[in-house]
């Protein structure tokens, strides 16, 4: 692996010289760059991101100590040359207070810039391997720590710490897990067959899936009981919450490891409980159920997970249709009838809140892209959903949230277009302007050109241009005829089809009606010569 290294110098022949008679990779170093002077070669620093920057100290817009004070400012990890051919105190003392690495006096050569090169590669090596060391040092206690805590909760779980002891453990390993309410769910994950077997990556992909879900639900702590098994312990508020909570996470989890890798998953979960001490209980509970539902005893819908989850199931096909087609004066229907049980639930649960909340920014965020928008200009939210959830504790303040959620949607959709049918009229006026002379162009033709109906395409023609589409065209045709009648030769029954109109006495009948004159009348008008 070699070093990058990046030169500024502004006098061209010097820059060439050092650039190619120096052997880089012999000093372990790569060349990735170069420029004249210090406002060029910042914007092609950042985008490099040498490990080496070697600097004249003079040259015009900016020097190499204002450049060095930037770099070292912006890219603190990079190494710093300065070049000088002034043996002056000042530039070396200002040199060191930015902490370069080197400053050499010019003329320098090749040998001498190899050598401070060898020097510098080695104090790169070392530093690299102490950022090693360091990251093996961080990731052995993270690894040690996740171990402790993986630990105590298992001991919580099958009640071998007192709750004492516990709260100090907890305070002391960092886990937040002091509520007034808590349940254990246990998670038995078996292949679809008896003659199947799960590898150990299935396993470990399906706890990585498990802790994913319940990642944003700082109150949800996930420890193995064996490769097969996974124990939660759900916290809560309220007995109404975590009852909720409990339920619905447990069966998202069930449904989205099933989706992810081709597994059976049974879940037990147990009655919440408000003494640290007995989630031991709790365990014992939902162990319980998970022998049962091996043994073919059936699971009550609330156990199970599933009816639940369906229950409380953004309809998401239903939304992205609301947002094609819907406006703000049909909110209160679509809310009734799709998202108020959601709402009703997500007060008790700040689980299906989420969920909720999440489905819809993401639904809508997708909408707003899909018409080419930016979802964080549109809908500012997006940014800080854990924020807005938080200021929410009524029902009224979720209709109201998702009311003004779906209004920006639709004041952008609208605008889009709005925009995309201004545009797209003025594209099918220039097709107009460029096939009018054509007989056989018709409004249906040219309607179809815009995807709208005819009577639709008359109507926002006559509102973007100030005239009707016959009236526009019969223009053009009229201004053609009076041309080709003043200055050529041509017969009328020419000049009619090349004016657009396959019929010569039609022809004469809409020139005579638009201009007061027929045609040959109108070529032999003296004041028209």
């Amino acid at each position: 692996m070699y070093y990058k290294v990046f030169l500024v110098e502004d006098e061209a022949a010097a820059r060439v010289g050092i650039r190619d008679n120096v052997d880089w990779k012999a000093a372990g170093f790569e060349f990735c760059g170069e420029a004249p002077d210090g406002d060029i070669a910042l914007p092609l620093i950042e985008t490099t991101q040498p490990d080496l920057l070697i600097t004249d100290i003079k040259m015009p817009f900016m020097d190499g100590l204002q450049l060095s004070k930037l770099v070292r400012q912006r890219l603190p990890w990079i190494k710093v040359v300065i070049l000088s051919g002034h043996d002056e105190f000042e530039y070396a003392q200002s040199a060191i207070e930015l902490g370069v690495s080197e400053y050499l006096l010019k003329p320098i050569t090749a040998v001498k810039l190899h050598d401070v090169l060898t020097k510098i590669a080695a104090l790169l090596d070392q530093e690299r391997e102490e950022r090693e060391k360091l990251k093996q040092l961080q990731t052995q206690l993270q690894d040690n720590l996740a171990l402790q805590r993986e630990r105590l909760l298992f001991q919580l779980v099958v009640g071998g710490v007192s709750s004492a002891e516990a709260i100090d453990q907890c305070q002391r390993l960092g886990l937040n897990i002091i509520a007034p309410y808590y349940l254990v769910a246990l998670i038995k994950i078996t292949a679809p067959t008896a003659a199947q077997h799960l590898a150990y990556a299935e396993y470990q992909q399906i706890q990585a899936v498990v802790a994913d879900l319940i990642y944003p639900h700082p109150g949800t702590f996930l420890t193995p009981k064996s490769a097969e098994e996974l124990l939660l312990i759900i916290t809560g508020g309220s007995l109404e919450e975590l009852t909720q909570d409990g339920a619905f996470l447990t069966g998202l989890i069930q449904q989205e490891v099933e989706n992810a890798i081709p597994c059976i998953v049974t879940i037990g979960i147990g009655s919440p409980y408000q003494r640290l001490t007995e989630i031991s209980q709790s365990f014992a509970e939902a162990l319980t159920q998970v022998k049962n539902a091996g043994t073919g005893a059936a699971m009550s819908d609330w156990h199970n997970g599933r009816d639940p989850v369906e229950k409380l199931k953004l309809e998401q096909t239903a939304v992205e249709h609301y947002l094609k087609g819907g406006a703000n004066e049909d909110f209160a229907a679509f809310y009734s009838a799709h998202l108020h049980p959601l709402a009703k639930a997500a007060i008790h649960s700040y689980l299906v809140k989420h969920y909720l909340f999440v489905d819809l920014i993401l639904t809508t965020a997708e909408f707003i892209s899909e018409l080419g928008g930016d979802p964080t200009q549109v809908i500012p939210e997006i940014q800080n959903v854990e924020e807005l959830l938080a200021d929410i504790k009524t029902t009224n303040q979720i209709r109201e949230t998702i009311n003004k959620l779906f209004s920006q949607a639709f004041a952008f959709r609208n605008n889009h277009t709005s925009h995309e049918r201004n545009r797209n009229i003025h594209e099918v006026k220039a097709f107009i302007d460029e096939h009018f002379a054509n007989p056989d162009l018709m409004l249906n033709d040219v309607a179809a050109k815009a995807n709208l109906s005819p009577s639709y395409f008359s109507a926002i023609f006559s509102d973007e241009f100030g005239e009707s589409y016959k009236e526009y065209i019969t223009r053009l045709r009229m201004e053609r005829a009076k041309e080709l009648l003043l200055t050529t030769n041509l017969k009328c029954s020419e000049i009619a089809y090349q004016s657009g109109y396959n019929d010569p006495h039609y022809f004469s009948h809409v020139f005579r009606k638009n201009t007061g004159l027929p045609p040959q009348q109108f070529r032999q008008q003296p004041q028209a010569k």
